[in-house]
């Protein structure tokens, strides 16, 4: 088998890897599967690492050392000048939470671990992972690990294994099935993790230490074979999206496709290798290590000091940048070291990156450590960043995971004497309308009972966690025993018939549900909590859901704020907030319609104007986070409930 020599067509195959990462990032939706990007790279990585291991292993002159110093001087310049870079904007931009889990992936990646920290946090494909300036690094720590543990396999089965070939085989099929079997249990590990993902780079490792064929292969055949390996990535990058199932089975359309085109490109000149070998196709190819390392976090604070998401002309300019920067890194950064004009010998090249990773690691340990150092915000700023804490108390009155008494709850405001006889009782949106109960209840005297579960509708329903069931049951028994007059329901109701938003974690009362399954469980559930309440003698008051934003939205307040940006018509559009509580509205309004002791309370004339559901109002944040009230968010409502604390005689 051919290795690489001088191998235009694989600069050129890089090319292809990094042009639909970068436009599948930027939103560019006909390159919906651009993420395969990914897969191709670590094809051609696995191919080119193993060709100078089998080389070198075979001809006795392989050493640890020099070949962790050369994936050194490839590695560590450019992405340690792309960390600093990201810091330095994160101090700028980012919210205190936001800059605190950036610090947390710094220290990550700088043992090159980051892919297990984003393993137990959101999925790739979650919109919170648009808010994370190094999410991209996953794959560097992938190859990585794959760096330090594969020299070391291949030295102990070319030397000590005779069939040694098949054993590398049987580790491929080992890793593919590991993918397979975790994909649908596990699918954040199938997709971030070095035992799911070697396989890929097996495959590139494979075709390098095929053995040379006995016969010269017929022209037709490999131009066949490259062929068909570019339209089988090409498919993958323009049918592929978000929801496919990744990677699984589809993850061979793109790793043999890349495969086959690297082979084709070694037994002679091909269409696809000529295709390949052009000169703005290896120019990107040369530049896409650094390219790809910039234009994620180009994105990202992009993204955050823009109003309403980056549109096409937008992205185009930011590509360019991205581009730019990508060219500068090549040229200053990374050719310097490649070409060893900048620390020459193996040993000092190989401990200033151990050095420049440790320093990394222990800046990052410091801003996680300091809460993303709040102090640097001033203004504005500081104050939307601090509206996204609570403050009031609301998870004083909340019970969450690790609460073991399922009777906490808070007797807010009243000065009068006599037992309460108004409750709220929900999840924790009921929470976050602390301070408006608060409110009403010192101007009208009437203590106020407080119940809310974190992630528990108030709903009666079979099919919710038995802890939420416990604690709705509980809550029922009080308004029975406590002679409740008046229950506002309040929740996120629609996470619980439609699931998150964009996202492919279900928070549904059954998860296994369809869209009208889950609005008719919805409607059974509620009716009947309706139902049970009103047998008890109270009278109901369903809070409309708050209008839900957009991930990141909230936290670009803080990001416009620093530069001093303007925030004026930040927020969902009305009509996108409107559509999905569409059956929810309907459902209130019939209940309500039906039942004069059953009543509807709606913040989205309060919350919403000229067509947007503002997250800025006169100077101050509606919102902690993309669906919970701040604490002036919710004071502002405090009116809606006026009927509801007024005296029970007035009712």
């Amino acid at each position: 088998m051919h290795t690489f020599g001088n191998r235009r067509d694989i600069d050129g195959l890089r090319a292809l890897a990094v042009i639909p990462v970068v436009l599948f990032h930027f939103g560019f939706s006909t390159f919906s599967g651009g993420f395969v990007g990914v897969d191709v790279f670590f094809v051609i990585s696995g191919f080119l690492i193993t060709s100078i291991l089998f080389r070198e292993i075979s001809a006795q002159r392989f050493s640890f050392v020099d070949f962790w110093a050369r994936r050194a001087r490839r590695i560590i310049p450019a992405l340690s000048v792309v960390l600093l870079v990201a810091l330095a904007f994160g101090w700028l931009l980012l919210t205190p939470k936001d800059f605190a889990e950036l610090g947390r992936t710094v220290r990550y990646q700088a043992f090159f671990a980051s892919n297990v920290l984003f393993m137990r946090e959101d999925g790739y494909f979650q919109p919170a992972s648009e808010l994370k300036p190094l999410l991209h690094t996953w794959s560097l720590a992938v190859e990585e690990q794959y760096y330090i543990f594969f020299p070391l396999l291949m030295a102990l089965l070319m030397r000590h294994v005779r069939h040694w070939r098949w054993m590398l085989f049987a580790v491929l099929l080992v890793s593919f099935g590991l993918n397979i079997t975790s994909i649908h249990n596990k699918p954040d590990v199938a997709f971030f993790s070095l035992p799911t993902r070697a396989w890929e780079l097996l495959c590139g490792a494979m075709l390098a230490v095929l053995p040379a064929p006995r016969q010269p292969v017929r022209p037709w055949l490999y131009q066949s074979v490259g062929l068909a390996g570019l339209v089988a990535v090409l498919v993958a990058v323009f049918t592929f999206n978000k929801s496919t199932v990744f990677p699984g089975w589809a993850a061979l359309l793109p790793v043999l496709g890349a495969t086959a085109m690297i082979w084709s490109g070694g037994q002679g000149s091909t269409w696809v290798g000529k295709l390949l070998s052009a000169r703005a196709m290896v120019w990107v190819g040369l530049i896409s290590y650094s390219l790809y390392l910039w234009h994620w976090p180009v994105f990202v604070y992009a993204n955050a000091i823009s109003i309403d998401g980056i549109g096409p002309a937008e992205a185009a300019g930011w590509i360019g940048l991205a581009l730019g920067l990508g060219w500068l890194s090549y040229r200053f950064v990374e050719l310097p070291f490649r070409e060893k004009r900048v620390l020459a010998g193996r040993i000092p090249v190989l401990a200033s990156g151990l050095l420049a990773m440790a320093a990394l690691g222990v800046i990052g340990t410091a801003v996680r450590s300091a809460d993303g150092v709040p102090q640097r915000l001033t203004g504005k700023a500081q104050e939307f960043a601090e509206s996204r804490d609570w403050k009031a108390g609301q998870m004083n009155c909340m019970l969450v995971t690790s609460d073991k008494n399922l009777d906490k709850a808070c007797l807010v405001g009243g000065t009068t004497a006599g037992a309460p006889t108004k409750m709220f009782w929900g999840d924790s949106h009921a929470a976050a309308l602390l301070p408006a109960i608060e409110h009403n209840a010192q101007v009208e005297g009437h203590p106020v009972w407080l119940y809310s579960m974190s992630a528990c509708s108030p709903v009666l329903s079979d099919d919710q966690r038995p802890r939420c069931n416990d604690f709705n049951e509980r809550t029922m028994e009080r308004v029975r025993s406590l002679k409740i007059k008046d229950v506002v329901l309040a929740s996120n109701w629609s996470l619980n018939v439609y699931g998150r938003e964009d996202g492919d974690k279900k928070v549904l009362l059954n998860e296994h549900d369809n869209t009208a399954q889950a609005e008719q469980r919805m409607a059974a559930g509620l009716k009947a909590r309706v139902a049970a309440l009103r047998e008890a003698g109270a009278q109901v008051w369903l809070f409309k859901e708050v209008p839900l934003q957009r991930k990141g939205s909230v936290a670009r307040l803080t990001s416009l704020a620093r530069i001093g940006g303007s925030v004026e018509g930040l927020g969902r559009p009305l009509e996108e907030h409107l559509a999905r509580q569409h059956f929810l509205s309907a459902l209130f309004d019939s209940m309500s319609a039906a039942d004069p002791g059953v009543h509807v309370i709606d913040p989205t004339p309060l919350m919403c104007s000229h067509g947007i559901c503002n997250i800025e109002v006169n100077g101050h944040s509606q919102y902690r986070d993309e669906d919970h009230l701040s604490d002036v968010g919710s004071a502002r409502l405090s009116s809606l409930f006026t009927p509801v604390l007024q005296d029970t005689s007035q009712n």
